[in-house]
C-alpha cells in the first residue's frame, strides 16, 4: 500500500499542535478530505464519526448547510474591516443578541480569534479596571488546581497543567492555585455539593488574607476541560460569586469549552444562577467553522475605562477582531438553537449519550468515575499505561471513531446533530478501542 503523499508533505511543512511529531513516525497523521454533519471522511473514504467535536468547536455537524449558506451570502456582501474606528452590521448584531442571552446582565463584548486571546483580554482587563479605579495593587490572580485556560504567555500564569507550564516557567507569570471542587475527591460520605463547600471555605480563607492584593479569581464552570473533564457542582460557584462580591475580586468564567449549550445550558453559569464579571466564550460559538472569541463584561466594569484620557481606555487590539464572516457564522449558529430549540432537545438527546456510556461501560472492571455533564460524558481508566490515549486513539480509528483521550481519561463530546444510530456507532468504537488499548 503507498503511503499517502499528502501526510508526507504534512510532516515535512506544517508543525502540528501539542505534538511530538516524531510520534508521526509510528502513528500517520489522519488525512481529512470531507466533512458531513458528525462525520469526517478520510482520503482512502473511511468515516469517522467526530466524538470530540473536532477539540470541541463543533456544534452542528461539519459543512452545516444553514451556516454555510449564512456564510456565502456574506462573502458577497463584506470580508472584513477593522473594527478601530469602523464598525460593521454583523459584530453589532452577534454583540446584541450575546447580551440578550445574559439578561442584559452582561455585554460590551470585546473581540479576539482563540480563546486564549479571551483569557488574555479578561486578565488584562481585570487588572487595569482596578488601575482604574486607583488601586494598582490589585493585580494578582487566582484559579483552580488542574485549570486550563489556554498557551500563551499570560493564558498560562492560570493554567495548572504542568506539560504545557513547566517548559515556559521563565516566562510566566505567578498566580495562586486554590483546591478544586472535584467531585471525584469525596470522602467520607460527602456530597459533590459538600466537596464544593469544602472548596469554597478555602477559598474564603485566601481571600479574606490576599484579597487586597487579587485582582481576580478565573473559573472554568463546571467542568475543567483539559484536566481530565473534571466535573463540580454549581455550589461553589454560587460561593465564590459571593465571596468574590464580599472581599471586591473580579470573577473571570471561562465559558470557551463549557459554553453554548454544552453543559445543558447555553452558559454554564447559569445553572449556578449567578454571573461573572467577565465571561469569556469561544470553540462552538462560531458553530466550528472560523476562529472567534470574545469577552462580555458588566456596566460597571466597562464605565471604568469610559474616559477622555486614552491611557485609560483598554489597550488591546487584534488585526481580525470582529471578523465579519466570523461572527456572521456566529449569528448562523445562534440562529440553529433558537430554530431548533436546541436546548431542549439537547435534553434527550444527553440522556441518551448518558444511558449509552453506562450501559457500555459502568460494570468495566478498569473504568472508574463515569459521569456526565449535559453534552459532556467522561470517565477514568485505573492503571492506564504512558501510552494508553495514543493507543485508544488509533484503535478508535479502525473502528470508525474519532476521540482523543485527555491521560487516562476518555470523554465524549460530540455534535448536536447525533442520532441514536450515531450514538450506538460511538459506544461501539470506544468499546472496541478501548480493549485494544488495554490488551
Amino acid at each position: 500500500m503507498q503511503p499517502d503523499p499528502l501526510l508526507q508533505r504534512s510532516l515535512n511543512a506544517v508543525w502540528h499542535p501539542c505534538t511530538q511529531m516524531k510520534r508521526h513516525e509510528r502513528q500517520p497523521l489522519v488525512p481529512i478530505v470531507r466533512g458531513e454533519g458528525p462525520w469526517l471522511i478520510e482520503a482512502g473514504g473511511r468515516r469517522l464519526l467526530d466524538g470530540i467535536s473536532s477539540w470541541w468547536v463543533n456544534l452542528f455537524g461539519h459543512c452545516n448547510p444553514d451556516i454555510n449558506a449564512a456564510l456565502h451570502e456574506q462573502l458577497d456582501t463584506l470580508e472584513h474591516v477593522m473594527l478601530a474606528g469602523c464598525t460593521h452590521e454583523p459584530v453589532v448584531a452577534l454583540s446584541e443578541r450575546l447580551s440578550a442571552l445574559t439578561g442584559h446582565r452582561l455585554g460590551h463584548a470585546f473581540y479576539a480569534s482563540d480563546g486564549a486571546s479571551a483569557t488574555e483580554i479578561a486578565l488584562k482587563m481585570a487588572v487595569h479596571y482596578w488601575r482604574n479605579l486607583g488601586r494598582p495593587e490589585k493585580n494578582g490572580f487566582a484559579c483552580l488546581a488542574g485549570s486550563y485556560h489556554g498557551e500563551t504567555v499570560g493564558a498560562l500564569a492560570v493554567t495548572d497543567v504542568a506539560i504545557f507550564r513547566d517548559a515556559y516557567a521563565p516566562l510566566v507569570r505567578d498566580a495562586t492555585i486554590l483546591p478544586t471542587p472535584d467531585a471525584r475527591t469525596a470522602t467520607g460520605g460527602e456530597s459533590a455539593a459538600d466537596v464544593a463547600r469544602r472548596a469554597a471555605g478555602i477559598l474564603e480563607g485566601w481571600l479574606a488574607q490576599h484579597h487586597a492584593r487579587t485582582a481576580a479569581l478565573i473559573v472554568e464552570p463546571l467542568v475543567q476541560g483539559a484536566s481530565g473533564m473534571v466535573m463540580y457542582d454549581p455550589e461553589y460557584l454560587r460561593l465564590a460569586r459571593a465571596l468574590c462580591d464580599r472581599y471586591e475580586v473580579l470573577l473571570i468564567a471561562d465559558e470557551i469549552a463549557v459554553g453554548c449549550g454544552r453543559t445543558g445550558s447555553f452558559f454554564a453559569c447559569e445553572q449556578a444562577g449567578i454571573w461573572p464579571d467577565l465571561l469569556c466564550l469561544s470553540k462552538g460559538i462560531s458553530g466550528g467553522y472560523l476562529p472567534l472569541s470574545l469577552v462580555l463584561t458588566t456596566d460597571a466594569l466597562y464605565a471604568a475605562f469610559y474616559d477622555d484620557d486614552s491611557a485609560r481606555a483598554f489597550l488591546h487590539s487584534h488585526s481580525y477582531t470582529g471578523n465579519p464572516l466570523a461572527c456572521r457564522a456566529a449569528l448562523a449558529t445562534l440562529d440553529l438553537f433558537e430554530r431548533d430549540d436546541v436546548l431542549n432537545a439537547n435534553r434527550e438527546r444527553a440522556r441518551r449519550l448518558g444511558e449509552a456510556a453506562r450501559d457500555s461501560f459502568s460494570s468495566h472492571p478498569a473504568v472508574r468515575h463515569l459521569r456526565q455533564r449535559g453534552m459532556i460524558v467522561a470517565f477514568d481508566i485505573e492503571g492506564a499505561a504512558t501510552d494508553f490515549a495514543s493507543r485508544f486513539f488509533t484503535a478508535g480509528l479502525s473502528h470508525g471513531v474519532l476521540l482523543r483521550p485527555i491521560g487516562s481519561t476518555v470523554y465524549f463530546m460530540p455534535p448536536y446533530v447525533i442520532d441514536d444510530t450515531h450514538i450506538d456507532h460511538l459506544m461501539a468504537g470506544a468499546r472496541a478501542a478501548l480493549a485494544a488499548a488495554l490488551a
